[in-house]
């Protein structure tokens, strides 16, 4: 007997691969360490960045030692950089929305602006022209589009739980943006500024540790995936080195 996945990979991983997506069996009671071995090894492509992936099942994250079932869809995630249209929004303001349309913080903080709220803190990630001494020209943002809005919509929900505030969004651009352009926009809205701050803070930070969005930077003299930031532990396959941060 044997288990048919769908296996996806994103960013620099489908580079190193040739290929978005491929169809793999396994014997029953395969886990995911099992799949993960068929792209490491001598020679391998994937060796050097096997230890800082993270793993997904369906659309969630998932241990190294999870038995697969025939029908998944398993996601290989590099470290993460943290759709025509809108992609997916939740219900009432505080939306967590992709989009390849321009964002608008002013936009987004008057729509969700109550007369309850007396803070309203806007953190809006824009695209500068230069990263470790290398001037860029422009970004190019993909996602795994589901899971990340998924993500987006969790930590919403977390922050709700871990700060008095009333409501938050996150809207993150995809596709190609030009320098000065703005990248994600996560709006807080709450009765009290500290809590606002602390929760906006906390929402961008791991925003780009664990939702799985990835940009390429594209420079005078060449493009490359960013280094993302390492996944947290408990994500990981293993614990990586810290990563160097890129452009927004």
């Amino acid at each position: 007997m044997s288990v048919r996945v769908r296996v996806l990979f994103f960013g620099i991983l489908r580079d190193l691969l040739g290929s978005e997506a491929e169809e793999v069996r396994l014997p029953e009671g395969a886990t995911l360490r099992d799949l993960l071995a068929r792209y490491q090894g001598p020679g391998s492509r994937l060796d050097r960045l096997a230890a800082s992936l993270a793993l997904a099942i369906n659309q969630e994250y998932a241990a190294p030692g999870e038995v697969l079932r025939d029908g998944d869809e398993v996601a290989l995630l590099p470290p993460v950089s943290g759709g025509a249209s809108t992609l997916a929004q939740a219900a009432g303001a505080g939306a967590c929305l992709l989009t390849t349309d321009p964002l608008s913080s002013q936009a987004l903080a008057e729509e969700m602006q109550r007369p309850e709220d007396g803070a309203i803190v806007v953190f809006e990630g824009v695209v500068r022209n230069h990263t470790r001494e290398r001037r860029t020209l422009f970004l190019v943002y993909e996602a795994y589009r589901s899971m990340a809005v998924s993500q987006m919509q969790s930590l919403v929900a977390e922050a709700q739980q871990k700060f008095a505030i009333r409501d938050a969004a996150i809207h993150h651009r995809l596709g190609r943006l030009e320098i000065g352009e703005a990248s994600v926009v996560i709006v807080v809205a709450s009765a009290h500024r500290a809590a606002a701050f602390d929760a906006c803070r906390w929402l961008i930070d791991n925003l780009k540790r664990t939702v799985p969005i990835w940009k390429k930077e594209h420079f005078e003299d060449g493009a490359v995936w960013a280094d993302g930031e390492p996944f947290p532990a408990n994500l990981a396959t293993s614990r990586p080195p810290a990563a160097a941060q890129g452009n927004e």
